[in-house]
């Protein structure tokens, strides 16, 4: 026989609904402990150890036409996470973990964003792609002369640059000026 049982709870007390028509014509009894319940009717069987103690005393169980109502009283008054021990057991083993290669990651991404990369956006991921895997010279080299060049020249060799300051290089056609000028 298959009977589906369900619960709730409270503050108080763990309410357990056993979905058994005509209980008591087939012949059902509950037995309550303090770390598991059992109830048995004619042809079903149902045996649940508890996740945490309840008080037996002040527990109880009745039979309605549609069902059989199990009233546990908690000891304490802590919210139970699942009804069954057994669940429990399953619930605390940590889930596999998968294992992420970040850099393969990152590395396709990279990948995917250069082939969409058209014009000026294609030319800031060139650079930005050659100043992070660089030298820190390298890198020195490429501020340095950025900044003193007002943006017009962007060199790698540190030897050079180091020397003296960068002189300002517009493209051909153009002339650089001053903004407050």
């Amino acid at each position: 026989m298959s009977v589906r049982h369900d619960w709730y709870q409270s503050e108080s007390k763990v309410v357990i609904t056993v979905l058994l028509k005509n209980a008591a014509q087939k012949n059902y009894d509950v037995k309550i402990e303090s770390q598991k319940i059992q109830l048995t009717a004619d042809g079903y069987e149902l045996l649940l150890p508890l996740l945490h103690p309840i008080v037996v005393e002040r527990s109880s169980h009745k039979a309605y036409p549609s069902k059989v109502e199990i009233t546990l009283a908690k000891e304490t008054g802590m919210r139970w996470e699942s009804l069954e021990l057994k669940e429990t057991v399953a619930a605390a083993a940590p889930p596999a973990l998968q294992t992420k290669n970040w850099d393969l990651l990152v590395k396709e991404e990279e990948k995917i964003d250069e082939k969409e990369a058209k014009g000026e956006a294609a030319l800031n991921q060139l650079f930005k792609k050659i100043y992070s895997s660089s030298t820190p010279e390298v890198q020195k080299a490429m501020n340095k002369s950025f900044m003193e060049s007002g943006g017009t020249v962007l060199s790698t060799n540190w030897s050079e640059v180091s020397q003296d300051k960068v002189p300002i290089k517009p493209p051909e056609g153009t002339e650089f000026r001053e903004w407050d000028k």
